[in-house]
């Protein structure tokens, strides 16, 4: 299925139907009165949050939402019928805002969730409301209120305890395919991931959680460079990142060169991101050529534990799977 995780659409809920304007009209019974019967209100359209979607690829070919009318009022003081509200299903973590103001107007991070994002309008009232001592036969009764129009950008954040990053070709997917269930594309080629993969890890340690890796994150990234703005924003709900680096790839001369590179896109995007507790991880330590690299990353980056694991043999895994719930554990305390 293809990763769609921004739409724009339009929803309008059902109109009120018309009341009626009806007298009773029966043998042997002069005088009927009115009987005119209110209209029924229109449909809301509502939003819900269901884990049956991914994605919002079924908004690429949709983008017009109608919820049903309202019935018209009718004689003997029947009322209209009311209309069908019209749900609508999106994945949790979806952000609803107003594309002409851009207020958000939910946000979905619960699956169940559901909000009224258009009500529709109220029937009118039949003309057997209106009557009084003073107006025994109204001839007139209401009009249903209009439907609501509105038009709303929906936004997918996706949800996860730990989020993946780095450069592209650090192992990123295949540390997620190690750690989890998740079975994501590999390849050694740049951005052979052009989208987040979730999956769920299982440790003996405490309660299992999500992990999702970050595709496309480079330098200039916070300006649009690779595929960076379009998946910065699915780091933004993570508790913790985990700070993936090819130990092959270090230049022994600046070895933090692919740390402080990655950190700046970060802070240049969000403060709120840099400031996110970060575990460092070095990989592929199975390839001779790394050994060197990575001692040099050490040794210039004393203040911080430097977790080494080869994603491809499984070397270390069991233990960073460890690192990463405990770390977990103690910010679910706080």
């Amino acid at each position: 299925m293809k990763f769609i995780d921004e739409a724009i659409i339009s929803v309008q809920s059902g109109n009120g139907g018309r009341g009626c304007v009806s007298f009773r009209r029966e043998k042997f019974i002069p005088r009927g009165g009115p009987d005119g019967g209110d209209g029924g209100n229109g449909g809301d359209v509502i939003l819900k949050a269901s884990t049956r979607k991914r994605t919002l690829y079924q908004f690429r070919h949709q983008l017009l939402f109608r919820a049903e009318n309202g019935g018209h009022g009718q004689g003997k003081q029947k009322t209209g019928k009311t209309g069908q509200p019209l749900i609508i299903e999106i994945p949790p973590g979806t952000v609803v805002s107003n594309t002409d103001t851009g207020q958000i107007l939910y946000d979905f991070l619960e699956p169940g969730e559901t909000f009224v994002v258009a009500r529709g309008g109220r029937g009118g009232q039949g003309n057997k409301r209106f009557k009084s001592s003073t107006n025994r036969s109204p001839r007139f009764a209401q009009p249903g209120e209009p439907a609501q129009i509105e038009s709303l950008k929906l936004e997918l954040k996706l949800i996860a305890d730990v989020g993946i990053i780095g450069f592209p070709n650090a192992g990123k997917s295949t540390l997620i395919s190690v750690l989890s269930s998740a079975r994501p594309k590999i390849g050694n080629y740049p951005f052979t991931t052009l989208t987040p993969n979730l999956g769920m890890v299982q440790t003996d340690w405490g309660e299992p959680f999500s992990v999702a890796d970050i595709p496309g994150i480079i330098e200039d990234a916070h300006v649009g460079a690779g595929l960076g703005l379009q998946f910065l924003k699915h780091i933004e709900r993570t508790k913790i990142l985990v700070h993936l680096i090819d130990a092959a790839a270090i230049d022994q001369e600046n070895p933090l060169a692919l740390y402080k590179t990655i950190n700046r896109e970060l802070e240049l995007y969000s403060k709120k991101l840099a400031e996110k507790p970060q575990m460092i991880v070095l990989n592929k330590l199975d390839i001779t050529e790394a050994e060197k690299p990575a001692k040099a990353f050490q040794s210039e980056i004393r203040d911080k534990t430097v977790i080494m694991v080869s994603a491809v043999t499984g070397k270390n895994i069991k233990n960073l799977k460890q690192e990463i719930a405990r770390l977990l554990e103690r910010i679910n305390e706080t």
